[in-house]
């Protein structure tokens, strides 16, 4: 997974000198992999240390095993080695390395001091709501997923303040699903989304927000984006959930 991306995931753990740092790196790779931290703790007027806990808050061990994924990067771009998109290992593998459990444990634990559940999505995304109700409904969560927006909309406006709303849309765009997430947004609902992970407006609507590997792919006119992910991240969110519930 690249700089970037980690950016990305583990945004939710940096503060503004972190992303100062990370600004700074990401603008100066081919440097940044020959210093020393003291060095780069130097150039950025800041502590060594500072270095090293940003470096275990984006997941990697410390500061060299960082440079080590950036000169890797940097020959990867070099080489102009593209990512697999659409082939069913790399969808699994990066779904995989977008799973950060403190963020599972975090919306597990939401999702069990929350007294009522609504899951909503449209459109292909249908069957994994109707699955993460199921796998709720299994601890004795009341759950529920509506599939017309009028009956979502009036089971935003029922909810109370410690309620969640969970919402499912691969790109983080559908309108319909905005529409309620700005809904449940005014009533200051905890608002959890599960997207693809790419910047979206869902993602800045939502409190908690969920990352699978599942870039759009139209074939012949159909949208024939693959699903698994979805699958595999709802599935690890469930079993934890499971083995919390005992």
């Amino acid at each position: 997974m690249f700089l970037e991306e980690r950016a990305r995931k583990y945004e939710y753990k940096l503060n503004d000198t972190d992303d100062q740092i990370i600004e700074y790196i990401m603008s100066n790779k081919r440097l940044v992999v020959s210093l020393s931290i003291q060095s780069l703790a130097a150039s950025l007027y800041t502590v060594p240390n500072t270095i090293t806990r940003l470096s275990k808050k984006l997941g990697y061990d410390g500061f060299s095993q960082l440079k080590n994924s950036l000169k890797d990067e940097l020959e990867t771009e070099l080489e102009g080695h593209g990512e697999l998109e659409g082939d069913l290992h790399a969808t699994v593998q990066k779904t995989l390395q977008l799973i950060d459990m403190d963020k599972i444990e975090m919306v597990s634990k939401v999702l069990r001091d929350a007294k009522k559940i609504l899951v909503y999505g449209v459109g292909d995304t249908v069957p994994f709501c109707e699955m993460l109700v199921k796998n709720l409904k299994v601890t004795g969560k009341q759950t529920e997923f509506y599939i017309h927006p009028h009956e979502i909309r009036h089971g935003i406006e029922e909810l109370k303040s410690k309620d969640v709303l969970f919402l499912i849309s691969l790109s983080g765009e559908t309108d319909q699903v905005l529409k309620m997430a700005e809904l449940g947004k005014d009533r200051l609902i905890t608002i959890i989304s599960l997207t693809h992970f790419n910047a979206n407006a869902l993602q800045k609507l939502a409190d908690i927000n969920l990352y699978c590997h599942a870039p759009k792919k139209v074939l012949n006119g159909y949208n024939v984006t693959d699903k698994t992910s979805l699958v595999i991240v709802l599935r690890v969110l469930s079993e934890y959930i499971w083995n919390e519930a005992g």
